[in-house]
């Protein structure tokens, strides 16, 4: 049986050095977010925006203004993650994938509303200024927590071609070892009757 060279069939994966596989992990990595930058940062224009439309022409108080701006960002933001951030990533199962997207942000509202409930009605900094300045911090910490479980649970990244090959060639090798293994197929099953003595 010839022998295959280092590097070259299931092995390949192996001999790929580990300073490029992290090098282009970590261009990826930039990549996202930057376009998850970018998806956001339209976000924030949109949530900032609502709120102060709402605060300046109607009489709601300031954290209901908030979910609302909240709310009509997340709109926006769905559109642009699975349009342009992520629309690389799998499309299967959109139920399940608003389901979630609608889960997390939801988890994301509390967060980011949260720290404007707590410095509007925990310390009375409620003034135009200061509840725009704990929005945006709110906003802040609210996005890393969405970023991560975006990118984990909800626009989940395809497998890469060498993996997704390496796979399938694990599993075609385990089939033919079972079919070519003594005692499988007919093959064996022949080879294993006793012979008739002669004369009979």
């Amino acid at each position: 049986m010839p022998s295959i060279p280092y590097g070259q069939g299931p092995n390949r994966l192996m001999s790929t050095p580990k300073h490029g596989t992290a090098l282009e992990r970590v261009r990826g990595l930039a990549r996202e977010v930057a376009k998850f930058g970018a998806v956001g940062g339209l976000g924030v224009l949109v949530n900032l925006g609502v709120f102060n439309l709402i605060r300046s022409t109607t009489d709601l108080q300031v954290v209901r203004a908030s979910v609302i701006a909240t709310v009509v960002a997340i709109g926006t933001n769905y559109l642009g993650f699975r349009y342009f951030a992520y629309r690389d990533r799998a499309q299967s199962g959109r139920t399940r994938e608003l389901a979630l997207f609608v889960a997390f942000s939801v988890i994301g509202l509390v967060i980011e509303n949260g720290v404007l409930y707590t410095a509007t009605y925990g310390f009375g900094w409620d003034g135009k200024l200061e509840t725009n300045v704990f929005k945006f911090i709110g906003i802040g910490v609210a996005t890393v927590f969405r970023f991560w479980s975006y990118r984990t649970w909800v626009f989940k990244a395809l497998p890469t071609p060498a993996a997704a090959s390496l796979v399938v060639e694990q599993r075609d090798g385990q089939a033919d070892g079972q079919s070519g293994a003594p005692g499988g197929g007919a093959h064996s099953a022949s080879a294993a009757r006793t012979p008739e003595p002669a004369g009979k």
